[in-house]
């Protein structure tokens, strides 16, 4: 195994996202003052704590062994799993806009769902490469993979958060392609997910409010379809080169949220299509360069850890952008390395750090 420096192109790609983001951001905020009159200081000064702190964690990661993560990936699941439902203990957990996602630890409020993410996407990493050619089987590829992914579903579900399970199940089914997995095995996972999503509207009517939203826009516009409707005229009255930096209006009374999931329209808007276009494009960048790197990776748990990570990190990015472009519906995820969430935030430098370490230890394929 070779030993070098990270990879200094996936590290730069994630630094100019870091402080583009920072800079969008801290227009955002400004919008966010106006709706409950914080001070800008103190959530620009948070957001570019979180963002420092994390990048020197990410540093730190990138100079670590990344291989000891295989041996421990069933403890690391399984205290994911452990943290994610302990928010259902009373006086741990608290509930936010409806749903009860957050821990409250007395000096710091985390989100674990997004420990939970980083740990599924490890562990699978480490079972399908020890997995081999016993993937492409019906009973010991698709069956524990189907048994894997239902125990996040069935935690994420009670956390009524769709939006963070699509992301997890992205990069699922990432790592069981890159890993071998057979595409006729993804069709009966495929209709086993339509049939769950069925039962899921039926049994959860914000979802189906979010279904009808995506199909009529027009439909409650005061009600389930005010954000894509106000993130839309964001997007078109920024036209091609945008109102300028800061000069943003929906961010004011107008957007929810306008530093969490709706912060890409915030962008749009005072970039233009120019603006929002380099941003899609630096994300583009990102995930294409993260897969090459893993083509080149020749350990199979790094490589499938890579394929885990950028996929979350992409999906994550994309299902964002395109919820507040009205081609997805909308699930309420934050822009990584863009949107505020500390929990986020911090765990998408994380996953870079990973990343960068396992590029540090290369095995070059031969």
């Amino acid at each position: 195994m070779k030993k070098k420096k990270p990879d200094h192109i996936l590290f730069i790609l994630t630094l100019v996202l870091v402080i583009v983001g920072f800079a969008i951001f801290a227009s955002a905020a400004l919008g966010q003052v106006g709706k409950d009159s914080a001070s800008f200081a103190t959530i620009a000064l948070k957001q570019l704590a979180i963002l420092l702190g994390g990048l020197m964690i990410m540093l730190g990661i990138a100079n670590l062994p990344y291989k000891p993560l295989k041996k421990w990936s069933p403890f690391l699941f399984a205290g994911g799993l452990i943290l994610t439902a302990a928010v259902f203990i009373p006086g741990l957990g608290f509930m936010y806009n409806g749903a009860t996602r957050w821990l409250n630890l007395g000096f710091l409020t985390i989100q674990p769902a997004e420990i939970l993410k980083l740990t599924f996407i490890i562990f699978l990493a480490a079972w399908a490469s020890a997995r081999k050619e016993k993937i492409k089987n019906l009973p010991e590829g698709l069956a524990p993979f189907i048994l894997f992914l239902s125990l996040v579903i069935i935690i994420m579900f009670f956390q009524k958060d769709t939006g963070t399970l699509m992301v997890m199940v992205s990069g699922a089914i990432g790592i069981f392609i890159a890993a071998g997995g057979r595409i006729a095995h993804l069709f009966i996972l495929g209709l086993v997910g339509m049939i769950a999503f069925g039962g899921l509207i039926i049994v959860r009517p914000h979802v189906r409010d979010r279904l009808v939203t995506f199909f009529n826009p027009s439909h409650d516009e005061q009600g389930s379809s005010y954000q894509i409707n106000q993130s839309l005229i964001a997007i078109g009255s920024g036209g091609i080169v945008g109102r300028g930096f800061g000069q943003s209006i929906q961010k004011f009374n107008f957007l929810p949220e306008p530093i969490g999931d709706s912060i890409f329209a915030v962008a749009s808007e005072e970039f233009g299509l120019i603006g929002s276009s380099i941003l899609i494009l630096l994300f583009l960048a990102f995930a294409l360069y993260g897969y090459l790197l893993a083509n080149k990776e020749k350990d199979v748990f790094g490589r499938l850890l890579i394929v885990g990570l950028i996929t979350l990190i992409s999906s994550q990015a994309f299902i964002n952008i395109g919820a507040m472009l009205g081609l997805l519906p909308l699930t309420g995820v934050p822009l990584p390395f863009v949107s505020h969430g500390g929990t986020a935030l911090l765990f998408a430098l994380i996953e870079v750090g990973i990343i960068l370490s396992i590029s540090r230890h290369h095995s070059a394929k031969v």
